[in-house]
């Protein structure tokens, strides 16, 4: 943290900002789970997530395909299980610009979709070229892409997040920064996954300070590595606190940035398929509360 930042957020020691111990949680961080974990079934992430006592929840395209013709009913669902939607995921930008053109009228479509179910946040991650290393062109390309798909869901009520990805175009922080450099900051915001940016090599408490006037929606997640069986290289995604990541000293600068957005908490897949998704999101509820983070409904 710089001087300046530091002499702003006074009170933090540095030891206590860079690992989150003896922190009591101020920011208006809101906190909601992601409904990935359930695989598909979201009216079953739906009621669980709630009953998990979550006040929000993201949902993914399986939503959009299940209620694509009466967003309606998705919102009274979500108002009678006192939820509210902020995030909703929608696919990714393709790296080959011949396909823009309809993906643009996806995201679109989405974004209409979010609207009419009370959803603030659209979703977006990008490709990576397969056979190509990519050069400074891609990045700034991409970065032009996302601006213009940013207006449009813009003038439909949305904003767009851009969310940092293992195997993106964005997915080492330097990529990352290329992109958003050459994107239109009033129309895209980042969506930084904490997990993903520690797997890729940096680290997610400087990304909360570098970012900070750009971070709209923060996905709370662990990432173990390696993976059990796997090579050194190799990891999976795990519940909070059960992983590699450091969460406290993330939780400790996104409170001193007063970071007011909306706090994901994500899980990929249950690790152990004895146990239920309810199960992890409960688990990473009290890993939250142990940290001294409100999640209230």
């Amino acid at each position: 943290m710089h001087r300046r930042e530091f002499l702003r957020y006074g009170g933090l020691g540095v030891a206590s900002w860079a690992t989150g111990k003896g922190i009591s949680w101020a920011a208006p961080m809101q906190v909601g789970c992601a409904a990935i974990t359930w695989g598909g079934n979201d009216p079953a992430a739906i009621t669980d997530i709630a009953a998990a006592g979550y006040p929000g929840i993201q949902l993914r395209a399986s939503a959009v395909q299940r209620w694509r013709e009466t967003p309606d009913v998705l919102k009274a669902l979500l108002a009678q299980h006192r939820l509210t939607f902020p995030v909703l995921s929608s696919g990714s930008v393709p790296f080959d610009a011949t396909h823009l053109t309809e993906s643009m009228a996806l995201h679109v479509q989405h974004a209409r979709f979010a609207r009419a179910t009370g959803c603030t946040f659209l979703q977006v991650t990008d490709e990576r070229p397969r056979n190509a290393t990519p050069v400074a062109d891609d990045y700034a390309r991409m970065g032009r892409a996302l601006s213009d798909i940013g207006a449009r869901v813009a003038d439909e009520g949305v904003t767009l997040v851009y969310h940092n990805h293992m195997n993106a175009l964005g997915e080492r922080p330097d990529e990352v920064a290329r992109i958003l450099d050459a994107a239109n900051a009033d129309h895209v915001k980042l969506l930084l996954d904490v997990a993903h940016w520690h797997a890729a090599g940096g680290d997610p408490v400087a990304a909360v300070s570098q970012y900070a006037s750009r971070i709209a929606v923060v996905h709370l997640k662990d990432l173990e590595r390696p993976a059990p069986g796997g090579s050194a290289t190799s990891y999976r995604f795990r519940e909070l606190g059960a992983g590699r990541v450091n969460l406290p000293g993330v939780l400790a600068a996104l409170n001193a940035t007063r970071f007011a957005g909306w706090g994901i908490v994500e899980l990929d897949g249950v690790p152990d398929p004895a146990q239920s998704p309810r199960y992890y999101a409960e688990g990473s509820r009290r890993y939250l509360e142990a940290q001294n983070v409100r999640v209230t409904r």
